[in-house]
């Protein structure tokens, strides 16, 4: 792996991370201190680190040449009975992670513009769009409100009462059938989500970065 493949592991697992704490810390400013109690409120990657999902499967992508890079760490536990917010609480708590994502984007937006200024080389430039694509990416697939995705949790609060319940159960069901409902996250990604999906990452960054 040349540097800058390397460099984009390290953005990855960085930005899953921070993902992961934005749960975090906007449970426990609901009031559930579950994430804080277990230490993932911590900035240190290890415990938030997945072997599977944080490391092996971006260097495999990145090996085999794949266009997108892809991981995720192990996610923050939380107890939703304890927010102090019942109505919105899991939803916010939900839209924390790909907010973060969205906000590292932006941070890394700024530092293109201001590139002149601050005489940036051209490959942290490079590094930089990469690391903007890949964290408007995240947000955009973690919105997907097919469960355990951050969407599933977000949606049910914008549909009527009726239709909100009934995904309720589809969306309790697949949690508890967390296997299964990967191959389906999968499955959509690759046959209907992926090309979207890019396309709409591809226009967000060019429209951060102004190309």
């Amino acid at each position: 792996m040349d540097p800058l493949q390397i460099a984009m592991i390290v953005a990855l697992v960085l930005s899953v991370v921070i993902h992961e704490m934005a749960h975090g810390y906007a449970a426990n400013w609901l009031g559930d201190p579950t994430a804080r109690l277990q230490g993932r409120l911590s900035a240190n990657p290890l415990v938030h680190l997945d072997p599977l999902m944080s490391v092996i499967l971006p260097s495999l992508l990145i090996l085999s040449g794949s266009p997108f890079l892809f991981g995720a760490a192990k996610p923050v536990p939380y107890n939703p009975y304890n927010f102090t917010n019942q109505k919105w609480g899991e939803a916010i708590v939900a839209a924390a992670g790909p907010a973060a994502n969205i906000f590292i984007a932006f941070v890394f937006a700024v530092l293109i513009h201001a590139s002149g200024v601050l005489m940036l080389s051209d490959t942290f430039l490079q590094l930089a769009v990469q690391i903007i694509f890949l964290n408007i990416f995240l947000a955009l697939f973690n919105l997907v409100p097919i469960p355990p995705l951050d969407g599933s949790k977000i949606l049910p609060k914008f549909l009527p009462f009726s239709l909100a319940l009934k995904y309720e159960g589809i969306r309790q069901y697949m949690e508890r059938n967390i296997g299964m409902s990967f191959v389906i996250v999968i499955v959509a990604f690759m046959l209907f989500l992926g090309g979207p999906l890019a396309t709409l990452t591809q226009n967000v960054t060019r429209l951060l970065i102004g190309a």
